[in-house]
């Protein structure tokens, strides 16, 4: 057995009598950022951060004349971005052709289930630490935009807004782990490396897998095919975001292994995980632009109940969430969802559902942001 940062030694104990091999990987990983682009970042730490933004935006969006201003470090990153082997764009035809049709379910998913059961694992302290817990808001608005981006057509693709929003949030991860690793402050024997790989790969787990499973408790109907290539999406957009292929899935029943055999490695929530849970359900009605106090009352209150209904009483105990009975709340939702779906065309509901993506995404006037934190509390960074 390998010897696991000591947050992870009862976990990682039962973990790996479970499977050993996939414990090990995942403990192996959590002493593991992004090797490539944290080298990178560590050898050109010494450029003031408005020229990392301006390089970060001309890489990401083949500006060769800007670029060539860049660092060697980071240029070379940029030549040598390739598409893995098993990259296969034909795979995301069907997740993509169905994604408008079922996108109420799958945002009521993301935001009630999968983003808070992510925030379960150690990679609350991440986050925790930077302060962000005052961004809520903001934070679920860009989930909520990777999210449509990645299901656009062609939107993976070299020039497109999901390829470009995906690289960007490795650089953002980078860049906060380098702030945070940087800062002194960080618990390196207890919790490994912060926003490891082992938290990433765990992420994409849920961000795919769960995603489709909590989707399909509230209504979406997906088939077999139209579920892999969902997958397929998350895998790719995954790799985009440096998760090293070790500790990537690589279909659903290895991303259920993992998802399993990493939450058994992972030690409890604490008052981290129960803070950024909390904070994310709260800030739904400001998201949604919900202004009436009784109106924003509500829909905090069947918030929490579908997030206990999804990630089981608990998790959500653990979160300190209102105590509640969600006994039918999954059956009432379907019901509901799925009348809508009956009373209205198929064209119109697509694009209803559209634009209450869009509207509750954040888009900046100036498209894709590219700047990145310059201090790790939150409070003291530039806007970005």
């Amino acid at each position: 057995m390998l010897k696991p940062p000591t947050a992870y030694l009862t976990g990682y104990a039962e973990a790996h009598g479970a499977a050993p091999e996939v414990a090990d990987n995942y403990i192996r990983h959590t002493r593991m950022g992004d090797p490539v682009l944290d080298s990178v970042l560590e050898e050109i730490s010494s450029i003031a951060p408005a020229d990392l933004h301006l390089f970060i935006k001309a890489g990401i969006e083949e500006n060769e004349d800007k670029l060539k201003l860049a660092p060697e470090p980071l240029r070379e990153f940029f030549r040598d971005l390739e598409e893995p082997e098993w990259l296969d764009y034909e795979a995301f035809r069907p997740g993509i052709k169905m994604f408008p049709e079922n996108v109420d379910f799958m945002l009521a998913a993301f935001v009630a289930g999968v983003l808070v059961e992510g925030f379960s694992t150690t990679i609350a302290k991440s986050f925790a630490m930077t302060g962000r817990v005052a961004s809520t808001s903001r934070r679920l608005r860009q989930n909520n935009r990777q999210l449509m981006e990645i299901f656009f057509p062609r939107a993976l693709e070299r020039e497109g807004d999901g390829w470009r929003l995906s690289v960007r949030v490795r650089f953002v991860h980078a860049r906060i782990r380098q702030l945070i690793a940087n800062s002194g402050d960080w618990d390196f024997e207890s919790y490994g490396t912060p926003l490891s790989a082992a938290n990433l790969g765990l992420a994409i787990s849920v961000f795919s897998r769960r995603l489709l499973d909590f989707a399909l408790l509230l209504g979406a109907r997906l088939t077999e095919v139209e579920q892999e290539s969902v997958m397929a999406v998350w895998r790719y957009s995954g790799y985009l975001m440096g998760i090293p292929d070790s500790i990537l899935y690589t279909d659903s029943e290895s991303a259920r292994e993992i998802h399993k055999i990493a939450f058994m490695c992972e030690p409890p929530p604490d008052a981290d995980s129960a803070d950024m849970a909390n904070a994310l359900i709260n800030a739904i009605p400001g998201v949604a632009k919900i202004s009436n106090p009784t109106e924003q009352k509500k829909t905090i209150a069947l918030a929490y109940r579908i997030s206990r209904a999804l990630i089981g009483n608990s998790l959500a105990d653990s979160f300190n969430y209102p105590k509640t009975h969600v006994l039918g709340t999954l059956v009432s939702y379907r019901i509901k969802q799925r009348i809508q779906h009956w009373v209205k065309k198929t064209s119109i509901t697509r694009s209803n559902n559209f634009l209450q993506l869009l509207n509750i995404s954040i888009y900046d006037e100036e498209g894709v942001s590219y700047k990145m934190p310059d201090h790790v509390r939150h409070s003291f960074s530039s806007f970005w």
